[in-house]
């Protein structure tokens, strides 16, 4: 069979973590229209046959890249970096409604030559096709792109021409994971993942950058098959604990349901979920915090 890793890497917002979601077929990433959601290393695995030939594609999914204004967008900025070690390809994703931007040119010219690299101008049904021509004539004069695919991964338009490119650079090897298995996220990682996906959704302005979340507690009860989670949105500073609660706790009881109806789809159970709300100032620029929602640099280096 053939088996190997792919890093989806990109610019803040190109849309990496819906493609990656379509791409497995299976929800592995929070999505949100605001740059920057994922903060992860993350993997997702595809196991397939083309030709004849099994195959497992493992895509690593990065956070989006950006210039780092605290520690944590420096912990971003390695998950990229340790993201783009042995690997065997590169999936670049541009938003094409954007355009292409400096920042991915200078990306192409200083990774193309060290992984194979393919181009897909996300969000094509945003542009006109004499656009969408030009930004394809302009990529692949880069002789380092092996192919430019334009796709809209929100849709699910033409993922397969994008699996076809990425399985010619898969080497020969073996099943590196269960067949079943389509992320290595643990399941309290994914519920804090899915808590700060819907915060993201119904918060505003500045806060969504400053939250976190610490899962408190997660199992099954002893009597009955639902799951009990606890867990605390953390935000960097006093005054926003009162707009993430909302009035009457309005806000955090939407936050609350519809994580809730996600998580019972994860785990196939019903779920009985409990949000605190707790400041803990700049968390950001704090090492020990960051180690503590789930963000150690440490780590990153292993």
């Amino acid at each position: 069979m053939k088996s190997g890793f792919i890093c989806i890497t990109g610019l803040a917002n190109a849309g990496k973590s819906t493609l990656i979601n379509s791409l497995v077929g299976e929800k592995v990433a929070i999505v949100s229209w605001r740059p920057q959601t994922t903060r992860n290393k993350i993997l997702g695995i595809v196991n397939g046959e083309k030709g004849g030939e099994n195959f497992q594609m493992v895509f690593i999914d990065t956070p989006g890249i950006h210039n780092a204004k605290n520690h944590l967008g420096d912990y971003m900025m390695k998950s990229v970096e340790v993201g783009l070690k042995d690997v065997d390809g590169i999936l670049y994703v541009i938003d094409a409604g954007k355009g292409i931007q400096r920042e991915d040119y200078e990306f192409i010219e200083k990774h193309a030559d060290t992984k194979p690299l393919i181009v897909v101008l996300n969000k094509e049904d945003a542009v006109t096709k004499v656009t969408m021509l030009d930004a394809i004539q302009k990529l692949t004069a880069f002789p380092q792109v092996k192919a430019v695919v334009p796709a809209s991964a929100k849709k699910g338009e033409n993922l397969e021409p994008i699996m076809d490119e990425l399985f010619a650079l898969l080497p020969d090897g073996v099943q590196m994971f269960p067949e079943e298995m389509f992320t290595d996220s643990s399941m309290r990682f994914m519920a804090a993942e899915t808590i700060r996906e819907k915060a993201l959704y119904l918060l505003d302005k500045e806060i969504p950058y400053g939250i976190g979340v610490y899962i408190n507690k997660f199992e099954m009860r002893e009597d009955k098959p639902i799951y009990e989670i606890d867990a605390d949105i953390v935000v960097e500073k006093q005054s926003h604990k009162a707009i993430v609660i909302g009035k009457g706790g309005s806000t955090l009881k939407q936050i609350a349901s519809a994580a809730r109806k996600d998580l019972e789809e994860m785990t196939g159970e019903r779920v009985f979920l409990t949000l605190y709300v707790k400041a803990k100032l700049d968390w950001r620029n704090s090492d020990y915090l960051m180690r503590e929602l789930g963000y150690d640099i440490k780590d990153l280096k292993k």
